[in-house]
């Protein structure tokens, strides 16, 4: 008896219902990136591995999945190194692509190829798939979508407060009123970190400082002195990144307390500025959270996180990044971008019922098969009915008429057309509303403008 098939673990299948309502995402999504002028693109889910590598932090090469080199990959490898069995030393032996890990970095190199075709500063939106071998929990998948949008080519503070009003509008749009949005710049970590002495420390200290929610204050501060951090430093940099209050108090308590650190004022001004340019009713929705880290290297100013208090994990992030294309050749090309996490987001409005009830995006209309000549006239009528814009099928088989009701009641099918001998010779159809049950003769001529009308 053959195994039962399966999906790996991480993934997931999505039936129609799930499939629309993740679709409703993002198209909402879509359209308020469009309504600011972003262009969509499309890059391969795999990338020349020394594309990936080196751009999100020892953690997160780790998280990336390699693709093993085709044919027999052990051929080449030295035996030396396969005595030793040191896995990140036979890695780029074994494998020359990977699946991407974000949007972001596959976007860098996109732009630096073609630089020539494109007109900057450079506005662009990405739906697509990535990969990440993390450990599935809730909330955290190994393929999963992120909804992208960026601006490179510009280091206007303006695209700050532009993506910032995006995170409002599209998940207004959703029904996520009550989201939490939050923002730091890596410029005040790097401030935090002259002023507390750990400034060749400081890619420990961020990633560190990224799993405060997970492991919480006593067991960042323990990590970072595993990690040979001076024990004062810690001490002093936790005190400072746990400043909390309203916007204006935090940033005037960290200006005090970083008197002389120019790279830390740096970033108290942007944020302000920022700020200040907001929308009220943005503003509102927007707090400094100077724990806020997001510990992946190529960030260097603002950091933006959204989050709910009824999902765990955050549902969007990003941040201004000045100099991403020049690992890839092509240098002083600043740019900032967020990403939308649509699976979280769509585990989140499920838990909260918030997806519109009229998202079933199939079949409207069904014609019933009674044999081969009723069968072609409804075929033809049926593409009447399309070419008003509804949609239709006749069910392929001429089944029972209980088999064929069923299909049609499953599938939330809201009209079905019955075109027997009696109707054949008549020139009608019998049309009867799947949800009051109640059925009507019309004629074959009147047919498409009846149902427009119905599904109004």
């Amino acid at each position: 008896m053959a195994n039962k098939p399966s999906i790996p673990k991480g993934t997931r299948d999505f039936v129609p219902e799930q499939s629309s309502k993740r679709q409703f995402i993002f198209d909402t999504a879509r359209s308020v990136f469009q309504s600011f002028g972003y262009q969509p693109i499309e890059t391969p889910a795999m990338e020349n591995l020394e594309t990936l590598l080196g751009k999100y932090g020892d953690e997160g090469d780790r998280l990336i999945f390699k693709i093993l080199n085709n044919g027999d990959y052990l051929s080449k490898v030295d035996d030396e190194k396969l005595r030793q069995k040191d896995s990140n030393a036979l890695v780029k032996e074994l494998s020359d692509r990977a699946l991407r890990y974000d949007l972001t970095v596959p976007f860098a190199r996109f732009v630096v190829q073609n630089q020539n075709e494109l007109s900057f500063p450079f506005k662009r939106y990405q739906i697509q798939p990535v990969w990440r071998a993390d450990r599935p929990q809730k909330g955290r998948y190994r393929e999963f979508y992120q909804c992208d949008v960026d601006v490179i080519g510009s280091d206007s503070l303006l695209n700050e407060t532009e993506l910032l009003c995006i995170i409002d509008q599209v998940f207004s749009k959703l029904g996520l009123d009550d989201i939490s949005i939050r923002i730091n710049n890596r410029k005040i970590l790097s401030g935090i970190a002259e002023a507390s002495g750990l400034s060749a420390y400081f890619q420990q200290m961020t990633v560190a400082i990224d799993k405060l929610d997970k492991i919480g204050v006593d067991g960042v501060k323990e990590e970072m002195i595993r990690n040979g951090l001076p024990e004062a430093g810690v001490k002093k940099a936790l005190n400072l990144i746990n400043l909390t209050g309203d916007a204006e108090g935090v940033l005037n308590m960290l200006a005090g307390a970083m008197t002389g650190v120019e790279e830390a004022f740096r970033g108290i001004d942007e944020v302000r500025t920022v700020l200040k340019s907001l929308p009220e009713s943005t503003r509102e929705k927007v707090k400094i959270d100077l724990t806020l880290a997001r510990g992946l290297n190529y960030y260097t100013g603002a950091i933006i996180e959204v989050g709910h208090s009824e999902f765990p994990s955050s549902i969007c992030g990003g941040g201004r990044y000045d100099d991403l294309t020049g690992m890839f050749g092509l240098s002083d090309m600043s740019g900032i971008g967020i990403s939308l996490g649509a699976d979280r987001i769509y585990d989140l409005m499920e838990a909260k019922n918030l997806f519109p009830s009229n998202l079933d995006a199939g079949t409207q209309v069904m014609f019933v098969n009674f044999g081969q000549a009723e069968a072609l006239k409804s075929f033809e009528l049926a593409s009447e009915v399309r070419a008003s814009t509804m949609s239709a099928e006749v069910y392929p088989d001429s089944a029972k008429m209980k088999k064929q009701m069923k299909y049609a009641n499953d599938k939330g099918i809201s009209f079905v057309c019955m075109i027997g001998a009696e109707e054949l010779a008549s020139g009608t159809v019998a049309v009867k509303s799947m949800g009051t049950g109640e059925q009507e003769n019309i004629s074959m001529d009147a047919l498409s403008n009846f149902l427009k009308e119905k599904l109004k």
